[in-house]
């Protein structure tokens, strides 16, 4: 039997439930696609960034988020590989939190207003029909093949659109060059400490962050041929990531990597601007922005997305705007917060990926402490503008 949605949102990520948490809670019949099971693993450095709490507390999860095992951290180590190192508080502290269990917190919220979850199923093709959106949709555990109804779409799947999607509505083309590979894996037996550390070497660079008690989030972003030298083993990625990074591999020493935490993304671009509308099919999340993974703003640029969306997909399904009125405003509320830490962010991280700059980029920033604040503060999301 066929059912209206008012509002079907690929994806299930940080930005995906929220968004569904959004417009579940003003009361519009709402689905959420999820091409994988949930909650699940993912390429993330799982650092929930200050600047994500005022979209928490927009969004209503700030209790909810309070409530997960996280862990606190107060400061950011950046070690280059000549061994230099810089160490710089943060004005407020960060969290430290595993993806599952975020993403899992935001869905069951989502679900528990009311939003509908349909997982293992990945969307094939989003086209207008009779005034309404027609999602063909196909499930993994039957392969059979389904048609869903909305009044509107929301694009949340990350870096990359469901192949169903090429050259149709959020989907974009290869672009040549700049492809980095993404991993992450959880290590059990490390030292933890209240900060995030960066390990920079020729090639790209590796971070740690604290999500459990003596348990750490390892994520790194690298060139293609690291892969192709590690395979798709973690423990070969941790052992090529210490050869490459010597204080790398004193940190991480007598550690062991937890089952089923090793996850991978190829290739992993980020040279594009923010990209609010594309057909008919508003992006929030990754799929509006890859931002660069040095700003550590992802997930606080996913929630930020969100909370920009919400209201006005609110404002369209109750008919005080148009399609064409709400591609406009999202246009320009998210172009103005991302482009300048997206542009700082690239800048940084191109520089830092260069030994001998960024040897020399430490040191100016251990003798100017006060010149790398401005350095990182310029990669920080703006905080949202004050209520009129």
């Amino acid at each position: 039997m066929e059912r209206l949605y008012d509002a079907v949102i690929l994806g299930a990520g940080v930005a995906g439930s929220a968004m569904a948490h959004a417009l579940a809670g003003r009361g519009w019949r709402t689905l959420v696609v999820e091409r994988g099971g949930t909650p699940r693993h993912k390429v993330c450095g799982e650092f929930l960034s200050p600047e994500s709490r005022s979209s928490l507390n927009a969004l209503g999860l700030d209790e909810i988020v309070g409530r997960l095992p996280a862990c606190p951290i107060e400061a950011v180590r950046i070690v280059a590989a000549s061994g230099r190192q810089l160490r710089f508080g943060l004005t407020e502290p960060a969290l430290g939190v595993s993806r599952p269990e975020l993403d899992g917190a935001l869905l069951r919220s989502a679900r528990e207003r009311g939003a509908e979850l349909l997982d293992e199923t990945t969307a094939l093709s989003v086209a207008p029909e009779g005034g309404r959106l027609r999602i063909e949709a196909r499930g993994r555990r039957d392969a059979g093949e389904r048609t869903l109804y909305a009044r509107a779409v929301i694009g949340a799947w990350g870096r990359r659109a469901p192949a169903g999607l090429a050259g149709q509505a959020g989907a974009r083309p290869r672009q040549a060059g700049g492809e980095r590979v993404g991993w992450k894996v959880h290590l059990e037996g490390v030292r933890t400490e209240p900060e995030v550390e960066l390990y920079f070497f020729a090639g790209g660079y590796v971070g740690i962050a604290p999500v459990g008690e003596q348990t750490a989030n390892v994520a790194a972003l690298v060139d293609a041929a690291f892969l192709r030298e590690a395979g798709a083993d973690p423990r070969e990625w941790l052992r090529l990531a210490a050869a490459r990074s010597p204080a790398f591999g004193r940190r991480i020493a007598g550690s062991r990597a937890v089952a089923g935490t090793g996850k991978a993304v190829a290739p992993v671009r980020i040279g594009r601007g923010p990209r609010a509308w594309e057909g008919r099919v508003a992006l929030i999340g990754d799929a509006a922005m890859v931002v660069p993974p040095l700003c550590g703003d992802g997930m606080a640029m996913a929630l930020r997305s969100a909370e920009l969306c919400a209201p006005l997909a609110d404002e369209y399904l109750r008919g005080r705007s148009s399609l064409e009125q709400w591609g406009r405003a999202y246009e320009e509320a998210l172009r103005k917060p991302f482009a300048d830490p997206a542009r700082w962010g690239r800048l940084l991280q191109t520089a830092l990926g260069r030994p001998a700059l960024a040897s020399l980029l430490v040191g100016l920033g251990g003798a100017a402490p006060e010149l790398a604040r401005r350095a990182f503060r310029a990669t920080r999301l703006p905080p949202p503008p004050s209520p009129r």
